[in-house]
């Protein structure tokens, strides 16, 4: 019987994430675990809201979350205003999606050189994509596109591949909007020529980075072996059929951009020693199966899937390149006599809330008529929760409370 969410959660934080095993990992894993370990608790801050109804004076704490790109509480905010943003930038083109695989023979290499090699996934992919989209014959214009990198398979392995969502019009070097010229379904270029393309361009830049003395290459007769491999072998580019519209556009969008390894709701049980996981197998016609691992093992592979420091795993090209980017898509829009996209709002956690559980955070949940208002904010400093809606002028601030690490249910 699978145990509850919640739960789960507590699990994750109190055996899986304080287990021992991580601190062979490196510095910045380790704190990566940390932030994990202590998200929705007391280690990390607290606010403290009170009901204004004079009748009630209800006291509700609300625990800070650790906001790493990692973890599993986090990220749906973001993730929501992300997908806000893009959908000013959405156009009435038929939308692509294509998805670049480093082959099988590469990935330990790419382990052990992930900036390196995780940078030119990105690059290979989009140089494949502008350079068949300037050729007249598939468009003659640069389209604008969407990537995505993601490093992990269902089973937690390590499988890095990007996501691209590409238009199927662009803009010529000129600034006018072209039109797509493939239709009735068919994809934006030929499959073959993408896979020979983004093969070509990969397996030459990784020899020069072999010249260049960049890779950290541990033997190279097997480096070697593995170049002869990638020569030989057909690589996988995989082009999926056109979106239907926006709206299956904004729902990739949900379900891929901030994507961590693996959710809290795959979990289906944590034990003192084992952890159980749902996964798809897509060799077996994606049949739903069950795999059991010890708590070390999991974290050796959740471990694999923590991006280097600061690194950007989405990324624009095309004409959706950050610089100019609102000036060209006004200027398609006006070319297609279309409205000025609609601007850019700031949400925040309260609206969210709203919007996607009609539930108001500013109400009391005991009386439901008063409203919380927060009279203090604690942050941990030096193990001490301290308040820092106390700060003034007055020099250091008073510890207000002892560090407890309470869960991250709030009270």
């Amino acid at each position: 019987m699978s145990q509850e969410i919640s739960t789960i959660r507590q699990l994750l934080q109190q055996k899986v994430f304080a287990h021992s095993s991580i601190q062979r990992f490196n510095p910045y894993s380790i704190a990566v675990f940390q932030k994990l370990k202590n998200c929705h608790t007391a280690a990390i801050g607290v606010h403290q809201f009170r009901c204004n109804n004079s009748n009630c004076l209800h006291t509700h704490r609300q625990y800070h979350s650790c906001g790493n790109r990692h973890c599993m509480n986090c990220g749906a905010l973001k993730k929501e205003q992300w997908i806000h943003d893009r959908m000013s930038e959405l156009l009435p083109t038929t939308y692509f999606h294509v998805v670049f695989t480093l082959p099988q023979e590469l990935r330990s290499l790419c382990m052990g050189n992930r900036t390196l090699l995780f940078n030119l996934l990105f690059e290979a992919s989009h140089h494949t994509i502008t350079t068949l989209a300037a050729n007249e014959r598939w468009l003659g214009a640069q389209p604008g596109i969407v990537s995505i990198l993601h490093t992990n398979g269902q089973d937690l392995s390590f499988h890095p591949h990007i996501h691209c969502i590409v238009t199927g019009g662009g803009i010529n070097k000129y600034g006018k909007w072209i039109a797509e010229k493939r239709a009735n379904g068919m994809f934006l270029f030929p499959r073959r020529l993408l896979e020979n393309t983004f093969k070509a361009y990969f397996i030459k830049r990784l020899a020069v980075y072999f010249k260049q003395d960049l890779l950290r290459i541990e033997d190279e007769n097997t480096f070697h072996e593995s170049m002869l491999a990638i020569h030989q072998k057909d690589w996988n580019v995989y082009a999926k059929a056109p979106f239907g519209g926006p709206a299956q556009i904004v729902e990739y969008l949900g379900r891929y951009t901030h994507k961590v390894a693996i959710t809290a709701h795959r979990i289906s049980e944590i034990s003192d020693t084992n952890i159980t996981f749902s996964y798809k197998d897509y060799a077996d016609g994606n049949a739903v199966k069950s795999m059991t691992l010890g708590h070390e093992e999991f974290l050796r592979r959740f471990e694999q899937h923590i991006l280097p420091r600061h690194f950007v795993k989405i990324r624009h090209a095309g004409f959706l390149t950050h610089r100019n980017k609102h000036a060209r898509i006004a200027s398609i829009l006006q070319q297609l006599n279309l409205p000025r996209a609609m601007p850019k709002i700031k949400l925040s956690a309260e609206l969210f809330c709203l919007i996607n559980t009609g539930k108001d955070l500013s109400k009391c949940p005991i009386c439901k008529t008063g409203k919380l208002e927060r009279i203090a904010t604690y942050v941990n400093i030096n193990g001490r929760l301290i308040n820092i809606l106390e700060l003034n002028n007055r020099g250091s601030p008073k510890p207000q409370m002892k560090l407890k690490h309470e869960t991250h249910k709030n009270k």
